[in-house]
């Protein structure tokens, strides 16, 4: 009698097959959605994730200034920049990070959820944010991903 193999797959370039999702992040709270986005990116919603592999998909968020935070968050949210020189701190709220740069605040959700480490930035690249409704991914036919 022949015995079935039950050996478990290692995802390498041969099987993971990379697909492109968007992301509307109007009225969608950002700590929910950029877990869910880091998520993807990492490739856990793959049947054959490996942790040592990048096996994610691409993402593309879309109007990011209009992503909301629950609670006092908006004012009371610091985010804290050091250029290693002294006195180059800066602090600045959420509210102020949103009207300046509003791709930041997802960018840097979404990185810190991420490995620390070479595979970590690589997934970091994949990811793609956008203050308005259009973006330059239509060739890639993203789907749109539901969160």
């Amino acid at each position: 009698m022949r015995h079935l193999s039950f050996k478990t797959q290692s995802a390498n370039a041969t099987i993971v097959k990379r697909e492109w999702h968007v992301v509307d992040a109007t009225n969608q709270t950002l700590g929910r959605m950029t877990s869910k986005i880091a998520s993807v990116l990492r490739g856990k919603n793959k049947a054959y994730y490996t942790p040592h592999f990048d096996c994610g998909d691409y993402v593309i968020v879309v109007n990011s200034g209009k992503v909301i935070l629950t609670g006092n968050k908006m004012e009371d949210k610091e985010y804290q920049t050091y250029s290693l020189y002294p006195g180059g701190q800066k602090i600045e709220s959420a509210k102020n990070l949103v009207a300046r740069r509003p791709n930041l605040m997802i960018e840097r959700a979404v990185k810190g959820m991420l490995p620390k480490n070479r595979m970590g930035r690589a997934m970091a690249k994949k990811l793609f944010v956008y203050e308005g409704a259009e973006h330059p991914h239509k060739a890639q036919n993203p789907k749109a991903m539901s969160i």
